[in-house]
């Protein structure tokens, strides 16, 4: 959030104009990715106008990638919000997506070449009942081989520059989670499904997997992200609205802080004086935490100001477990550190 403090007394050397002294923004945004943009095009677009209006460089980075052909939700990371990403990468996603049936390409989507067809005789066998029956199948936790078109790195190497030199690369399968998978429409090769789903799925994967089980093949035709967490589609707004946000110095109002994001998350609350320590990094004494209960070692925490937004990421360290409701021992370790410690000046 910008935050604007007093005038100074002086103006800035050189410039003899009066100058705001202001601290960065930091928290979420939660964007709606359009088609044709890579993730990368979209923090790059606003950074770049985040880095005009500051005149000065400013982190911007996102949680969950979308394919570009893609659209949805896109959470953007702002400021020093970008270190708390790590810590809800792991937040289940719900997708909506439309597979075409009796087609396998080399990409598993619509971008790619088509490898196959299957006949009509075979697609007329493949029912609306069929199809649920098999997408139950994948419900729960499966095995997904990462797409040759992928971000995936086997021996330091992306996947998909091996597959755009035509080499296919061995690499072993991951476990994901298919929390649910809903058939919502079935009209003709097209079938429209809903995802819930755990981070690192692929949905196109998904697609070729459910047209092999049915025995016609399928890719991905298009892809929505409908939540990304607490980040949902009916609350994202459009880069033109980032834009305005920017230009009219109101992002705040577009701006989710990170305490909601984190809300997952036991709390600590802290003053004034600790939250300065703890701004140093300094550790927690676990009794600071509100209504402390049993934590259990490694568990993250957020540090929080009273009165205020997030200011850090703590680790519960050894030796913190009691019994419930008794005072535990042991410190809070601080893991990333929110909290601004200096201010930008920026020609009013």
């Amino acid at each position: 959030m910008m935050i604007k403090v007093p005038r100074r007394s002086t103006p800035a050397a050189g410039a003899g104009a009066p100058v705001i002294a202001r601290r960065p923004p930091m928290g979420f945004v939660n964007a709606l990715k359009p088609s044709g943009w890579t993730s990368h095009d979209v923090v790059a677009k606003v950074r770049s106008l985040l880095k005009a209006a500051l005149l000065a460089p400013i982190k911007v980075g996102h949680v969950g990638t979308l394919d570009p052909a893609a659209t949805g939700v896109l959470p953007l990371c702002v400021g020093k919000a970008t270190k708390a990403a790590q810590y809800l990468v792991g937040e289940q996603k719900t997708y909506l997506a439309v597979m075409r049936l009796g087609e396998r390409t080399d990409t598993q989507d619509a971008s790619g070449t088509v490898l196959s067809r299957a006949d009509g005789a075979a697609l007329d066998g493949v029912d609306r009942a069929r199809i649920e029956a098999v997408c139950l199948e994948f419900v729960g936790p499966i095995w997904q081989l990462p797409p040759m078109y992928s971000a995936v790195k086997v021996g330091g190497t992306p996947l998909y520059k091996a597959a755009r030199a035509g080499v296919e690369v061995a690499r072993a399968p991951r476990e994901v989670v298919i929390a649910s998978l809903r058939v919502l429409e079935h009209d003709g090769p097209l079938v429209t499904v809903e995802v819930d789903c755990s981070k690192g799925t692929y949905i196109r994967t998904l697609c070729h997997d459910i047209g092999e089980r049915l025995g016609v093949g399928a890719h991905l035709a298009r892809l929505e992200r409908l939540r990304v967490g607490s980040f949902t589609l009916e609350e994202a707004v459009t880069l033109e609205r980032i834009e305005a946000a920017v230009r009219s110095d109101t992002i705040d109002e577009i701006m989710t802080p990170v305490s909601r994001v984190l809300a997952h998350l036991p709390v600590v609350m802290v003053d004034d004086a600790t939250a300065a320590r703890v701004g140093h990094g300094a550790p927690l004494p676990h009794t600071a935490a509100d209504g402390s209960a049993w934590w259990r070692e490694g568990q993250c925490v957020r540090i929080q100001r009273y009165g205020g937004d997030v200011i850090a990421i703590g680790r519960v360290a050894a030796g913190t477990a009691a019994p419930q409701g008794t005072p535990a021992p042991g410190l809070i370790r601080v893991d990333a550190v929110l909290m601004e410690t200096d201010v930008q000046n920026v020609e009013d």
